[in-house]
């Protein structure tokens, strides 16, 4: 019963297991608070892995930004009300040196030039524009701009990877870029493969050997390979490593359609890194309910269906993300958000939530929708004032930002959790 729960005491709650929910822990924790977390599902294991700033900006132009810091000048400059705007760029910078640093630390190295974009080879052969690159596809940033003899490789049965569809739509420029499709050892009997199950098996030197041997025929003159994000669920310079001395050229990782291997080692790198920091982790739990008592701290339940464990904390920060994460909800009639129902931004009508053109440059009006929130990351009730003094929002549930047209979705989550800790601490020590 509820009432035999011993409740746990913290300064933070924080609700949400995606990038930003990981990253407010994370933040908050290095600062000397006492953290209780909890997520029912993290979107995080739905990352590319790459870290993205911001790459597209005006979306409706399809303008590309070397420049990530001059984009996001431009992008307050037109947005006033996007959560970046909320930020001083040197708190950004200041989020992505702390985050990087943790990341180094648990196992999972990032590469960047601190004031540019670098262009990252896709599944379908197209170029991405991010700002930090997990070090399995840094020398993939190189090869596209030296464009050496490169060799992609296919594996059958894997969904959403072709290698003749990349080498095809970058031939004019890279002249040099050949495919070939193997059978990843010992699955010649499936008829598909997944890209976990295969990172799983190469953790064993013997598998290695196995996919080396299959490997060494198609390598000829060529100069670097790149292969599906597939080298390693953990241990990845160990395994790229050994890999690379079998076959005999460098190696680099293509990112795949999610849910994605580097996603995975993101959710892995922060939960194996939080917890000397004594964080209260509670995974694949999710808020049923939250009270504030007239103490003015609030009362979280936390459990599967029941109650499972009660946190009291002085505050709250709601990383919960969107429809994905479950932070928003829509019905026949308008999007909720789920936990506090708070006001959401949005549509007058479900008409609007969407264009008639899918592929419309002005992108859909839903993608908008989310939380509004002061200068101190609150979100805001119907009468435009913070709804709890300490309750705070970050991520991908705040209101006015279109992550995924402007390739900014790892830096909203970083940055914004970067506010709302730090809006925590100067509002309640």
């Amino acid at each position: 019963m509820i009432s035999d729960l011993r409740p746990l005491n913290c300064d933070v709650c924080v609700i949400g297991t995606g990038l930003a929910g990981m990253a407010a822990t994370l933040f908050s924790a290095a600062r000397g608070l006492s953290v209780v977390q909890a997520g029912h599902t993290g979107e995080i294991i739905f990352a590319s892995g790459l870290l993205d700033l911001l790459g597209v900006y005006p979306v409706s132009e399809k303008r590309l930004w070397s420049k990530p810091w001059a984009a996001i000048d431009a992008l307050v400059r037109d947005i006033p009300h996007h959560p970046y705007a909320r930020l001083k760029k040197e708190d950004i910078k200041d989020a992505f040196d702390e985050i990087l640093t943790f990341l180094e630390e648990a196992g999972l190295p990032y590469h960047r030039r601190m004031d540019h974009n670098s262009g990252v080879l896709t599944s379908l052969g197209t170029i991405k524009s991010t700002y930090c690159v997990p070090h399995t596809m840094w020398k993939g940033v190189k090869a596209l701009e030296e464009k050496p003899a490169c060799l992609i490789i296919d594996i059958r049965g894997l969904k959403g990877f072709s290698a003749r569809q990349i080498a095809a739509s970058l031939q004019n420029g890279w002249s040099d870029l050949r495919s070939a499709q193997i059978s990843f050892p010992d699955t010649d009997h499936l008829s598909e493969v997944y890209t976990e199950h295969m990172a799983n098996a190469l953790l064993l030197p013997h598998n290695r050997e196995k996919l080396a041997q299959v490997v060494a025929p198609h390598v000829k003159e060529s100069k670097i390979i790149g292969l599906p994000a597939i080298l390693g669920l953990y241990r990845t310079r160990e395994v790229i490593s050994h890999l690379e001395e079998l076959i005999g050229v460098p190696l680099f990782e293509i990112p795949t359609i999610p849910p994605s291997v580097p996603g995975l080692r993101l959710k892995e790198a922060f939960e194996r890194g939080l917890r000397p920091k004594s964080v209260q982790y509670f995974s694949l739990k999710r808020a049923l309910q939250v009270r504030q008592p007239a103490d003015g701290h609030f009362e979280t339940h936390i459990g599967s269906n029941d109650v499972e464990h009660i946190v009291h904390s002085r505050g709250i920060i709601l990383a919960s993300g969107r429809f994905i994460g479950g932070g928003l909800h829509a019905d026949r009639t308008r999007i909720r958000e789920t936990i506090f129902d708070l006001p959401v931004y949005q549509p007058d009508s479900r008409t609007e939530w969407h264009r008639r053109n899918f592929l419309d440059p002005r992108g859909h009006l839903i993608n908008q929708a989310g939380l509004e929130i002061d200068d101190a990351f609150r979100p805001l009730n119907s009468s435009h004032q913070p709804a709890f003094e300490t309750l705070f929002a970050a991520g991908s549930i705040l209101a006015h930002n279109d992550w995924k047209r402007l390739k900014c979705g790892a830096g909203l989550a970083v940055a914004t959790a970067f506010g709302a800790v730090k809006a925590f601490i100067r509002l309640c020590r």
